[in-house]
């Protein structure tokens, strides 16, 4: 069962980095392995999507709802598709002009040759996927402006990102 988690100081607002991952539709213009997002329904507080993701020769669409806690958490709920499970959270702090951002997730395919073929590229490939959404916050809002505050927290908790070369 492969599992990620990862923490990042965005300088970005917490509310422009929540409308860019809740902006599902928009995930197959720049998140890798995405090739098809098609939002069925949409309130202020939930939506429901089916997303299609494609790496070699493996093409899967899967259904998830997702709870839009506005600005601070976005959960989302695997519903169905070709996992046994998918868990996967977004939460987003306000940290003076910057946001800390923690993402988890965790998934178990049901096939075991799925499992087989991503379990040897998993943990590349979300950290290209949480890049991807750097680079996208940088397209839509624009350069950052300084460089995060240094952290308090303990060595390799946080990383720092919105400059440089993510």
């Amino acid at each position: 069962m492969p599992t990620h988690a990862e923490r990042r100081l965005i300088a970005y607002s917490s509310e422009q980095l929540f409308d860019l991952v809740a902006d599902v539709g928009k995930y197959p213009q720049f998140l890798p392995w995405c090739t098809n997002a098609q939002v069925r329904t949409r309130t202020a507080t939930e939506l429901v999507a089916d997303l299609t993701i494609g790496f070699g020769p493996f093409r899967e669409t899967f259904t998830s709802r997702v709870s839009l806690e506005r600005p601070s958490r976005i959960r989302v709920q695997y519903e169905k598709g070709p996992f046994r499970y998918l868990n996967n959270v977004w939460t987003f702090t306000p940290d003076r002009q910057w946001c800390l951002i923690d993402f988890f997730v965790e998934f178990e395919f049901r096939s075991r040759l799925l499992q087989a073929a991503i379990g040897v590229v998993f943990n590349e490939a979300v950290r290209l996927m949480v890049s991807a959404f750097i680079r996208r916050a940088r397209e839509i809002y624009g350069p950052p402006v300084g460089t995060p505050p240094v952290s308090t927290q303990p060595p390799g908790r946080i990383q720092p990102a919105g400059t440089g070369g993510v």
